[in-house]
């Protein structure tokens, strides 16, 4: 048995590899180059691998526009599972039989996909539910294609000088995306903690996870009525509007109720769907009249408390969330600095945007900060000068993570899947209301930001003890530059200068002199060849020594200008 194992892992190990090189994959991925050959090489591979592509496609921080449109065509192309094996599945997964969860079951599935396939059922008190089981076998197909897939990207090690991706990282981290992806518990809780916090605020419902009927491969949630948002987006509408309001109307409204939660999902809840695009937001229309209440004032008298309430009135139409397969968790201190990376940029002050983007990024060799406060004000100029809305941000989101990579930034995955989140709402709500931009976006949550966050007291507070601070401080100036001369004098302190790009003139001037080393030691054992040879003509073994030294640096010689013409042609 152990055997046949072995076997069918090297054949599946020799067809990943076939497929990579006769594809050019890796050369083509590391330059972003021919997007069409890399689908197709993915769709050869199968469906571990179709999932990666699309998972990809969710990445503008790792992979350039042109490679996500390309893989956003990924199919899934998996044969439906037939009752039994389904049945079998939902018993042994979760201990209970089929009759026990539910009072009724669809034989047949609605949906399939290369993780699972989705069927209708009800519950025995008559909700009305979805169950999405997993194909057989699936965790094990998982891990290992994704084990062999990069053992032969060792194997073939390819990494050319100026990639333009990390093929390393991307792997781990659509590997880690994946595995999560395909334990359903991990989505049972995402979708009921959404569900939680979203479902009924202003005009959002959530469906609900039923947890004790789910498991690592099975997931029931609550059915949601409504259809695809794609209906609002189509011209004319595809979907049936609400009684008295026209087509601009709706689609302003949403479009504003979908930026504005989701600034509450992201800096309030700190817990974001990470794909809001059309296909997971339905639109349902509902009878009008229905209104919200929000708390406008509260406040504690003993064992009395005062509150005032306001009600809202809601439009006649709901905007639905599916699917939490991929959710984004932001630390409070992450959030804080993507906060601040958005007051910047209403500010358009590039110093305080490259600023802020240091704080959101994880450092992977050294620094020069300076040289990445003027690329990256090179960079945003025309953004800021002339309006974001006009541009591409996907495009911009490659190059601004690229412009990271090459400064030794790595952006934290957290803030990638935001920022991907975020160029995809950007998207949706672009084709729903043209006028809105991304600063129309960020204006608002700047302005609630800082009117939550600003306290005059404490600022008053806070600022006068900085003045008493350095009026103190100042008497002491004179009082300090003198002693800290005097100690210069005496050789008691050192001052260290540093200027921008030492590293690199150092590192040139070491191979500058290392070459000037070698040429000297060539010299010398010219020089010394010659004269033994010159002298030797009369002993054999004195004339066989000078003739060693010349073949000693011509080897040496022929050795340094392969090595150059190596360097070149690598470059």
């Amino acid at each position: 048995m152990m055997v046949k194992q072995e076997v069918s892992a090297t054949k599946r190990l020799r067809q990943i590899v076939n497929v990579i090189s006769r594809n050019h994959f890796l050369a083509n991925f590391y330059h972003q180059t021919n997007p069409e050959v890399i689908v197709a090489a993915l769709e050869e591979l199968g469906p571990t691998f179709i999932k990666l592509g699309q998972l990809l496609s969710t990445r503008p921080d790792l992979v350039s526009p042109s490679y996500i449109s390309a893989l956003e065509t990924l199919q899934d192309q998996v044969q439906e599972d037939d009752f039994d094996t389904v049945k079998t599945t939902i018993e042994e997964s979760t201990g209970q039989t089929l009759a026990e969860l539910f009072a009724d079951f669809e034989k047949h599935s609605f949906a399939s996909a290369s993780i699972g396939q989705c069927h209708r059922a009800h519950l025995h008190d008559g909700t009305e539910v979805v169950v999405k089981v997993q194909h057989p076998a699936v965790r094990q197909l998982v891990e290992v294609d994704l084990a062999l897939f990069t053992r032969a990207v060792r194997l073939l090690k390819y990494v050319p000088e100026g990639s333009v991706v990390d093929l390393p990282q991307v792997v781990e981290q659509l590997g880690q995306s994946l595995r999560s992806e395909i334990d359903f518990t991990i989505e049972a809780q995402a979708t009921q903690r959404f569900y939680e916090l979203n479902n009924g605020r202003g005009i959002f419902l959530a469906p609900k996870a039923f947890v004790d009927q789910s498991s690592s491969r099975v997931l029931v949630t609550q059915y949601m009525p409504g259809d695809s948002i794609k209906g609002l987006l189509a011209d004319p509408p595809t979907l049936a509007l609400p009684d008295g309001l026209s087509l601009t109307d709706v689609r302003k409204g949403v479009a504003r109720s979908l930026v504005e939660n989701f600034i509450q999902e992201v800096f309030y809840d700190r817990f974001f769907h990470a794909d809001p695009h059309p296909g997971n937001l339905f639109f349902l229309p509902v009878p009008a009249g229905s209104t919200q209440t929000t708390t406008q004032f509260q406040k504690q008298f003993g064992d009395l408390t005062l509150t005032i309430n306001n009600q809202t009135p809601l439009p006649p139409y709901r905007l639905v969330y599916l699917d939490f397969g991929m959710m984004g968790t932001l630390p409070a201190s992450l959030a804080q600095g993507i906060a601040q990376v958005i007051l910047a940029i209403t500010t358009k002050d590039s110093y305080q945007i490259s600023q802020a983007i240091l704080r959101i990024c994880n450092q992977t060799g050294p620094v020069d900060e300076q040289s990445f406060n003027h690329q990256l004000a090179s960079f945003l100029r025309p953004y800021l000068n002339t309006g974001l809305k006009d541009y591409n941000f996907s495009q911009m989101i490659f190059e601004v993570t690229s412009l990271c990579r090459r400064n030794h930034l790595q952006v934290k995955p957290e803030v990638t899947m935001l920022l991907r989140a975020f160029g995809t709402l950007e998207g949706t709500v672009a084709k729903l209301d043209p006028s809105i931009s991304l600063m129309d976006i960020a204006r608002p949550f700047a302005k609630q930001y800082f009117k939550e966050h600003f306290n005059p007291k404490h600022f008053t507070e806070g600022q006068a003890l900085k003045l008493l601070r350095a009026a103190g401080a100042t008497t002491s100036i004179p009082i300090r530059m003198a002693t800290f001369l005097e100690q210069l004098t005496n050789g008691e302190q050192r001052l260290n200068l540093h200027y921008q790009g030492q590293d690199r003139v150092l590192a040139k001037l070491e191979t500058l002199l290392n070459r000037l080393l070698t040429v000297i030691v060539l010299a010398a054992i010219i020089l010394a060849s010659s004269i033994l040879v010159v002298g030797g003509t009369t002993h054999p073994l004195i004339y066989k020594l000078g003739v060693s030294g010349y073949l000693l640096a011509i080897i040496i010689l022929l050795g340094l200008v392969i090595a150059n013409t190596w360097r070149r042609f690598h470059r």
